[in-house]
């Protein structure tokens, strides 16, 4: 049987670089190692055409700078991996790892070492509110004070209010950052619920560890406003990257719009 290759060509020199996966768009994702959610939050979301390529780094210690510093110094060889699966898109899965110099960082080093479009967590937040047109925030997170105080800073230097901001306490030590992996859908509506006021034009869920998706159609609904979470907004903001527009319903009316 013919190989399909013509005169003087490998045989498969012809094949087509897309895989029976991912012929829509490839994503590639980088999350902190012990990150238990983002992976199923996103790969559940993928339309149809659109697969997930992950890679890991370590986050070691309690929830501080630091600790967010050192891991994103990995960034530039994870999205060297990354590169190696010709994805179409870079995802850097942190929230509070992404903001500030840490952020600018890491897009330097993945923009470097990919040459394809880089999309952090902490980016794709702040354009989902401005693309649903909220301004006063209300800030719900399973967060120790010091990473709510980090949260808070970027989004007021982003132009944004915020108008109230709440956090489980988690992640002082390697113990109690894993637990916000742990912690059911229930919970982040809880919070939520908790910390919205009348004032606020939406309510943002931070983490990427911090399972929200099964919540987010029903919270919009309860509280009659918009609810972003950092896997929705990442997953959002890819997929815009990717240059898929895909309406995907029942978890919150921003990926409802595609």
């Amino acid at each position: 049987m013919s190989s399909g290759a013509g005169p003087g060509e490998a045989p498969g020199a012809t094949l087509p670089r897309r895989s029976y996966y991912g012929w829509r768009a490839r994503l590639g994702l980088i999350v902190p190692a012990l990150n238990v959610v983002m992976e199923p939050e996103l790969a559940r979301l993928a339309p149809a055409g659109v697969s997930l390529h992950t890679t890991r780094l370590l986050l070691s210690g309690g929830a501080s700078v630091e600790s967010y510093r050192a891991m994103g110094e990995g960034a530039r060889r994870a999205g060297e991996e990354l590169a190696s699966a010709e994805v179409d898109v870079v995802i850097y899965g942190c929230t509070a790892g992404s903001t500030g110099e840490e952020g600018y960082a890491v897009r330097a080093a993945l923009a470097a070492a990919t040459r394809a479009p880089v999309v952090t967590t902490s980016d794709a937040v702040t354009a989902a509110l401005r693309h649903l047109g909220a301004r006063r925030l209300a800030v719900a997170t399973p967060y120790i004070p010091e990473v709510n105080a980090l949260e808070q800073a970027h989004l007021e230097h982003e132009g944004f209010q915020v108008v109230a901001i709440a956090g489980l306490g988690l992640g002082a030590t390697p113990e109690s950052r894993r637990a916000i992996g742990h912690q059911p859908p229930s919970t982040a509506y809880a919070l939520a619920r908790q910390v919205d006021r009348p004032e606020a034009d939406a309510v943002f869920i931070a983490c990427t560890n911090f399972a929200t998706l099964e919540v987010l159609g029903a919270l919009e609904r309860d509280l009659g406003k918009p609810v972003v979470s950092s896997n929705q907004a990442t997953c959002w903001a890819a997929l815009r990257a990717a240059g898929v527009r895909t309406p995907l319903a029942g978890f919150g009316r921003l990926l409802e719009q595609g």
